[in-house]
């Protein structure tokens, strides 16, 4: 089979996804990578064929979505030229990861593709969502890659067409430690905003890792680290804790360590709401940002750190992969 991968590259999780799947979809194929967005910091160690800056997301040194600078990206015909230029009809199997471009481009030419990843579990009503509802973000969800063909990734299998989340292989092979550190990814937020509230935490020491940092770089309690699959595996998995943005991909790594977690929903970003609504669920202590309290709420966790485990069943990124070309298969 010729296969089509189409990867959302506003931020690291859907980059990280694919780096795992493809090894296991190129047992069935060729793998062509369509990597869409100018907003990850991790390498993307993938047979990328075609590139497009696509639509990114963007954030203020606030940590909350900077629409302006999102608005200012924003070029209708451009994107109207990437969707006519790629080329869809040569493949025999197209997966989009919540990836605009190529989900345009099957339909303007009637071709049928999968909706794949996180975003497409969203498409059930048994995934959990916030108290209060934003109506707009329902909309975008359901309809920015919409396919009837799709299979989604969930916390938990709310339907039997989302599947629990994708782990790293080092994570399924790795001995958990723990040592004195905590491992800090936010990457809504600046180093100097971080700094200003982690800085000289009594009894505590983070590994902060950040787009903003190049080198391993030592800073009292805090070593700032630059944004590498090894280095953050590593630093996770010796860990006592995990504190981390509302995404997807490093709460699951961080449950399937049965590391304590806290995590920071990136204000205004609905899909973070829902994330941090489903993780309370497990027992998952949420807060809604950085500030002047943060030191409070962080003892208050750090004395009291552990949660309720959920009940995932964990499958391995190879079954993942057969059960998705099982249903692919199956309609072509």
């Amino acid at each position: 089979m010729r296969i089509l991968y189409a990867v959302q590259a506003t931020g690291n999780g859907h980059i990280a996804r694919a780096i795992e799947l493809i090894p296991y979809l190129e047992k069935y194929g060729t793998v062509d990578v369509f990597l869409s967005g100018s907003n990850a910091s991790l390498r993307p160690d993938l047979p990328v064929k075609f590139r497009s800056t696509g639509i990114s997301l963007f954030y203020n040194q606030k940590g909350t979505l900077d629409f302006m600078k999102i608005a200012k990206q924003l070029n209708p015909f451009f994107i109207n030229r990437e969707i006519k230029r790629l080329p869809v009809q040569d493949y025999d199997l197209v997966l989009s990861d919540f990836e605009f471009i190529s989900a345009r481009a099957c339909k303007r030419l009637g071709k049928p593709f999968w909706h794949f990843g996180h975003q497409a579990s969203f498409d059930s009503l048994r995934t959990p969502r916030p108290l209060k509802k934003d109506l707009l973000a329902e909309w975008i969800l359901k309809k920015y890659c919409y396919s009837p063909l799709k299979m989604g990734f969930h916390f938990k299998s709310y339907e039997d067409w989302i599947l629990p989340p994708i782990i790293k292989q080092a994570l399924w092979q790795a001995t958990i430690v723990q040592k004195d550190h905590l491992t800090v990814y936010l990457p809504h937020y600046s180093n100097a905003e971080i700094r200003r509230y982690l800085y000289g935490i009594e009894g505590m020491k983070f590994h902060i890792f950040s787009k903003e940092t190049k080198r391993d770089e030592s800073d009292y309690n805090l070593t700032w680290k630059p944004v590498t699959n090894e280095d953050f595996s590593l630093s996770m998995i010796e860990s006592k804790g995990v504190i981390c943005g509302a995404g997807f991909e490093t709460p699951a790594e961080a449950l399937f360590l049965k590391k304590p977690l806290m995590v920071i929903p990136i204000q205004g970003q609905y899909e973070q709401y829902c994330n941090a609504a489903a993780l309370e669920e497990f027992g998952v202590t949420v807060i809604q940002r950085l500030d002047i309290n943060f030191s409070t709420q962080l003892h208050q966790w750090s004395k009291n750190p552990t949660h309720l485990r959920p009940k995932i069943e964990f499958l391995s990124t190879e079954e993942s992969t057969k059960r998705l070309m099982l249903k692919a298969l199956s309609t072509t």
